[in-house]
């Protein structure tokens, strides 16, 4: 069988897979009342169930083991297994973390101390990065500081895709679309343990959004946010920065970088304030969007705009055929959200306006009338 229809065959399970399991966990949810309850931080009105992050976590998962029964990890070197199941055992850990939050409301620093851990067991079992790029310098291996930069990557990326879970589709489409430029990617560089992995969660993420897309049904929950995040996060470790490619090396962070621009600017915003970066407020960009009058639809179709360009970039960089092509459309297709969202911004502002006239003016007329 062609390697590349394993790769199929993983989206497809995993896809079918969250579709057909997602009522009964959305109806089980609700029954034992494990639901996410509106308040002033967050958008939606009525309490959602907040553990949909099962179906994901288990339909990415049952979608790697039917592959590895069928003989998909065959022709694989033993490496390159072994680092599957590395990712498969410290994903199994990163959403069982979240899923005891979604249950028992963890405190932060118990849940990154969980984190930490477990990432250096990654770490020490071969998910590692090795080489850091200078634009002077080109690659330099890193030695000792492999742990920590290794560590901070993987549980940054786990936490940045948690944080950017505050409107109805956007985590699971953002995952969805970065899972999907790296099974591009890493199939074309060669790289086919890391793009099953990929292929795998990008059925999950994107079978995810039947659900959550607004008005959203379900929500991931803590457990699938860390999932996929850590999954990224390790995807881009296998498959791109452990080869010796300058550019390869710079890929996972390109690709991922709307989320990690968001967490990075909302780390230091809430630092410059002399707040704990652990605390949660309405300081992310998909606040600053909807504080602006978009709305939620509007907002995330503008973020995945945003994330689909910087994968387009990525494919242009990795020297795909017609990669310049895809980064070419994707710049017109942001162009023209940007359009959207000024144009929508503008309405609302002028709507505000309107409406504060026709007060002003009412307020007058009724002290005239006194």
């Amino acid at each position: 069988m062609p390697v590349e229809l394993y790769h199929l065959i993983a989206f497809l399970i995993s896809v079918t897979f969250v579709l057909w399991t997602i009522p009964d966990v959305k109806t089980l949810g609700l029954k034992l009342g494990i639901v996410d309850r509106p308040n002033a931080r967050k958008i939606h009105k009525n309490p959602v169930v907040r553990v949909g992050g099962v179906s994901i976590f288990a339909g990415t998962i049952a979608a790697l083991v039917i592959i590895w029964l069928i003989g998909g990890f065959s022709s694989l070197a033993p490496q390159k297994v072994t680092e599957i199941w590395v990712v498969i055992i410290g994903s199994i850990f990163y959403f069982g973390i979240g899923f005891a939050d979604d249950l028992f409301n963890l405190t932060p620093i118990s849940r990154l101390l969980m984190q930490i851990v477990v990432a250096t067991a990654c770490w020490y079992m071969g998910v590692r990065i090795d080489f850091v790029s200078f634009p002077i310098y080109s690659l330099i291996k890193i030695y000792w500081l492999s742990l920590p930069i290794t560590v901070i990557w993987l549980v940054g990326m786990a936490n940045a895709i948690n944080w950017i879970d505050g409107v109805d589709g956007l985590a699971a489409g953002v995952s969805g679309i970065a899972a999907f430029v790296m099974l591009v990617v890493t199939l074309f560089m060669n790289q086919p343990a890391a793009a099953l992995i990929a292929a795998a969660l990008a059925g999950g993420a994107l079978g995810f959004l039947r659900y959550n897309f607004n008005p959203a049904q379900i929500f991931m929950g803590d457990g699938g946010a860390y999932f996929m995040g850590f999954i990224l996060a390790a995807v881009g470790v296998i498959g791109l920065v452990k080869t010796t490619a300058i550019t390869a090396v710079l890929l996972p962070y390109l690709i991922l970088a709307v989320p990690i621009l968001d967490a990075s600017a909302v780390i230091f915003s809430r630092i410059s304030k002399g707040k704990s970066p652990f605390i949660a407020d309405n300081s992310h960009l998909h606040h600053w969007l909807l504080k602006s009058g978009i709305s939620q639809r509007q907002t995330v179709l503008f973020i995945y705009s945003l994330t689909f360009w910087v994968g387009s970039l990525a494919l242009g960089f990795s020297n795909i055929p017609s990669g310049w092509g895809y980064a070419i459309g994707a710049t017109m297709l942001l162009a023209w959200q940007v359009r959207q969202v000024w144009q929508l911004k503008r309405d609302a502002r002028s709507s505000k306006n309107t409406r504060n006239s026709k007060d002003t003016r009412s307020s007058s007329s009724s002290s005239s009338n006194r």
